[in-house]
């Protein structure tokens, strides 16, 4: 992932309007491990271009996966075995936070135009009366999405991360010290649009939901593999706009399975409500799950003890 790489989220994270800094005391789900050491020895690996017998130039079948101009493959790995260490840190601290309280949380990721906030507008609309619902609000710039999700009277917050490109661990958990969700509730983490980066990046989710619409073409599984490799869930989303286009669907279902064959997969319109009563059972069934035998009446001294 060239996120990875090129660090492109450093330095312009805000949470709800308020640039994040490190110059402050904390009180997170998490610990803290920072180390701002970096080392910059160069190599002179040479850089391949890789040019199979099609002809095309394909960059990503070095052990990096990736090319950045100026650095080798071996230093781009040892660059995202840092990174992707950190963020993995961060994720065990949401990760247990969340366990202990009983929230149920899920990262939802799809590339920008997919109908992922009006989905979730819809099922918070839908569900609010019978569940507790939150949601982390993820984009590059401005808090509209988060403010359609508090017109539904959900809690949400919004985490603006500039020329960042998706949501990490260490983001999240400043989040949930502002947000609060619930004990035994259902978190919503809306990725920023993007089928490349969010996919390197735990965050503490129980599971990643990845929305494609039927608006975008069936080969998006196998063009960005490692995107629904990394899902536990797809929902085909828009399919209300079948008859008018050319998507083959049993083709995209193949395709995610290829790339992923424990893959689950619903069709949903969040515009007339097809298929949106798979999707909350689905939420209702994994999130009673979660719960089952949790102590979520105890407080975390007990549930330490």
């Amino acid at each position: 992932m060239m996120c990875t790489v090129c660090g492109c989220s450093a330095g312009e994270t805000r949470v709800e309007g308020k640039e994040h800094s490190h110059d402050h005391d904390h009180d997170h789900p998490h610990d803290h491990h920072h180390d701002h050491a970096h080392s910059h020895t160069h190599s002179h690996e040479p850089q391949p271009v890789f040019k199979p017998v099609s002809g095309n130039h394909h960059y990503g079948l070095g052990p990096a996966r990736a090319h950045a101009p100026g650095l080798s493959q071996t230093r781009m790995v040892q660059i995202e075995q840092d990174i992707l260490g950190k963020n993995n840190t961060y994720a065990h601290d949401n990760r247990r936070w969340l366990a202990e309280q009983g929230i149920f949380a899920l990262n939802l990721v799809s590339s920008p135009g997919s109908g992922k906030t009006s989905l979730l507008v819809r099922t918070l609309t839908d569900l609010k009366n019978e569940l507790k619902l939150s949601v982390i609000e993820g984009d590059q710039e401005t808090a509209q999405d988060a403010e359609r999700i508090r017109a539904t009277g959900c809690a949400a917050i919004q985490i603006n991360t500039g020329k960042g490109c998706h949501l990490d661990a260490h983001m999240v958990g400043h989040a949930l010290e502002s947000l609060k969700p619930h004990a035994a509730s259902i978190l919503f983490i809306e990725n920023v649009g993007n089928l490349v980066c969010p996919a390197a990046f735990d965050l503490g989710e129980a599971y990643k939901v990845a929305i494609l619409s039927v608006t975008e073409g069936e080969d998006k599984p196998i063009k960005y593999p490692d995107m629904f490799h990394a899902a536990n869930l797809l929902l085909l989303n828009k399919i209300d706009l079948l008859p008018y286009l050319q998507f083959d669907v049993e083709k995209c279902i193949a395709y995610a399975r290829r790339v992923n064959p424990s893959i689950q997969v619903l069709q949903v319109s969040a515009t007339t409500g097809e298929g949106m009563q798979d999707w909350y059972q689905w939420l209702r069934m994994n999130q009673q799950l979660r719960l089952l035998g949790h102590p979520t009446v105890q407080t975390k001294a007990e549930l330490r003890a």
